[in-house]
């Protein structure tokens, strides 16, 4: 597509180019100038770092009304009110990755053809942003969870004070290098030394919500019934006053095996065991995201005692330190999970 501009024509728009603050106009003048001039589509796309089928829709504008100037508030939409629920629903089922699937789509659907721009704006107006997709166990079950939380709700409104109540899980960091996004300075590639130890070690941890520096761990060589009823003591030695302490625990085997169910009653220790795949319902699980944003995160370990020792400043040192602030973060406003289906 060329557009042919008289000598006056010509000077009147560079003219007004020199004096246009609009950035937006200013593209749309130099596109028409440079097609002019005999430059192809690409290369007034490569020029001005804008898509082609963006390029097409100035010139085209331009040779049908003249056009300029961005219409104030966003352009209309080419897509009837129809077109837009239909492509509305299509898209909350689907998740493309690039703008550039959906404009070839709504090509082949539709027969409307947008610029990549346009429709990233479309996107916008319609209640879209790029984000990641939120991950959800697969056998969850919502009715289940909505029942925990009732009761849970219930239970600590009947709590005496002497009647804490803890949450408790295990977690497994290993001394391999855990890389995540961070700030970065653009065109800078940020190299991280990284091993590929399987060095990990088995943590247990009780926290009680509100009281996080009194927070209790402990390593063992393996997670089974002998350790958690050894930490079931070490609760209780804490809480040696307490008339019963309440636990709120996952349904693994080994927190629901007989050994464990006994020595829990011997010690006035009452089991309140969440819905099966619902870490969402686990408080205890956001401390384990701080523990790898303070000591693990883009941290390379040479050795083993090393990484160990990071862990233990982390619940030794850290924690207690930062423990007042993380209330807001580490509570029992638990997340309820949509289903996927």
């Amino acid at each position: 597509m060329k557009i042919t501009l008289s000598s006056t024509d010509k000077k009147a728009l560079e003219l007004h180019h020199s004096k246009v603050r609009d950035v937006r106009e200013s593209d749309r003048i130099k596109a028409v100038l440079l097609s002019s001039e005999n430059w192809s589509v690409s290369q007034i796309s490569q020029a001005l770092r804008k898509h082609e089928t963006t390029i097409l829709r100035h010139l085209r504008d331009f040779q049908k009304t003249q056009k300029l100037k961005p219409e104030n508030g966003g352009s209309k939409s080419y897509l009837s009110s129809e077109q837009t629920d239909e492509l509305t629903g299509y898209l909350l089922g689907i998740t493309y990755v690039h703008v550039h699937q959906i404009v070839d789509y709504v090509v082949k659907t539709y027969s409307v053809q947008y610029s990549v721009s346009g429709m990233t704006q479309w996107l916008h107006q319609n209640g879209f942003s790029y984000k990641q997709p939120k991950g959800v166990p697969r056998k969850f079950n919502p009715e289940k969870q909505a029942q925990f939380i009732h009761d849970y709700k219930k239970l600590k409104a009947e709590l005496t004070e002497d009647e804490p109540l803890l949450f408790i899980d295990a977690v497994h960091p290993t001394q391999a290098t855990k890389i995540t996004s961070g700030w970065i300075k653009t065109g800078v590639d940020k190299p991280i030394e990284t091993t590929g130890s399987r060095t990990r070690l088995n943590i247990i941890g009780a926290i009680r919500l509100g009281y996080l520096s009194e927070a209790v761990t402990d390593q063992y060589k393996t997670i089974n019934s002998e350790s958690i009823m050894d930490f079931f003591e070490q609760i209780k030695g804490c809480y040696a006053s307490s008339s019963c302490i309440n636990i709120v625990l996952d349904g693994a085997g080994y927190h629901r095996s007989a050994q464990v169910v006994n020595k829990a009653k011997e010690l006035n220790i009452k089991l309140h065991y969440l819905p099966p795949y619902s870490p969402n319902l686990n408080p205890i699980e956001r401390l384990w995201k701080v523990m790898n944003e303070q000591v693990r995160n883009n941290k390379y370990f040479a050795t083993a005692k090393e990484f160990r020792n990071q862990i233990n400043h982390f619940f030794d040192d850290i924690l207690p330190e930062i423990a007042e602030s993380l209330n807001g973060r580490i509570n029992d406003n638990f997340q309820v999970l949509n289903s996927a289906y």
